[in-house]
């Protein structure tokens, strides 16, 4: 078992003659202590390895920041500083998705204060009362209970409702990209045309307007629109149908 004056020499040996010796065996004597403190917190989803070794690492801060004139041992001043460094490794890494420092703070501070202000009120606090018990503006409150919902995610995976997932909830199907390719195919046939037959082809089954309607636009009989539209889709059909024209449809498709 180790003594306080084990400890103190082993401090100042390495506090004040730098032995690095000295710091490995301080933190070895120390590491049951690590253990012990990592197990308090080892059912909440971190493996308690992991925890240990975070643990470890404010056992070194301590023994490294430790004052060999204060006169107290090294277990009552590393304790809490073990504890912290976990803590720390909840609050950073235990975050679906990286909300900054001062987000989470709040958000610790928030959870405290609408646990008391609900016993002290009777009710759940307004956003005006919690800005107040925890010396923030009503912005910053809004932000980090908005900024709560990234401690944890859900998986795509995961069924909701009868025989759905998430995944099955985002997004539709995107009608424009089904007809991606009929209009590749039809502006390559478009390119067959002069640019009055494209003007006529476009008000007929792009803006739908009627040969009628079509004749008044472009200055022409109905009869002649009509033997230009007939026209045109078969100038169109031999377009489409060139061997020579399928390399810039599939370049055309890449690029769409």
């Amino acid at each position: 078992m180790t003594t306080i004056a084990d400890e103190l020499t082993l401090l100042e040996c390495y506090h004040r003659d730098g032995n690095l010796e000295a710091r490995r065996e301080l933190v070895e004597r120390m590491m049951p202590l690590v253990r012990h403190i990592a197990r308090r917190y080892a059912n909440r989803g971190e493996p308690l390895d992991d925890l240990v070794q975070v643990g470890a690492v404010g056992l070194i801060k301590a023994v490294d920041r430790f004052d060999v004139d204060r006169g107290v041992k090294l277990s009552t001043f590393a304790a809490p500083n073990i504890a912290g460094e976990i803590k720390r490794h909840f609050r950073d890494r235990g975050w679906s998705i990286r909300v900054p420092r001062d987000i989470q703070e709040l958000n610790a501070k928030l959870t405290q204060a609408v646990d008391r202000l609900t016993v002290t009120l009777g009710r759940s606090p307004n956003i005006a009362e919690l800005a107040e018990a925890t010396k923030s503006t009503e912005e910053e409150v809004l932000d980090a209970m908005q900024g709560a919902q990234s401690y944890s995610t859900v998986s795509f995976e995961e069924p909701i409702g009868e025989n759905r997932t998430a995944l099955e909830l985002l997004g539709e199907e995107d009608e424009e990209y089904l007809t991606a390719e009929r209009r590749v195919l039809l502006s390559g046939g478009m390119r067959a045309l002069a640019a009055r037959e494209q003007t006529i082809m476009r008000l007929r089954f792009f803006e739908g307007l009627t040969q009628r309607e079509i004749a008044e636009r472009v200055g022409i009989s109905q009869m002649h629109v009509s033997r230009l539209i007939r026209r045109s889709l078969e100038d169109m059909r031999a377009r489409m149908a060139d061997p020579d024209e399928q390399p810039r449809r599939r370049r055309a498709l890449r690029a769409a």
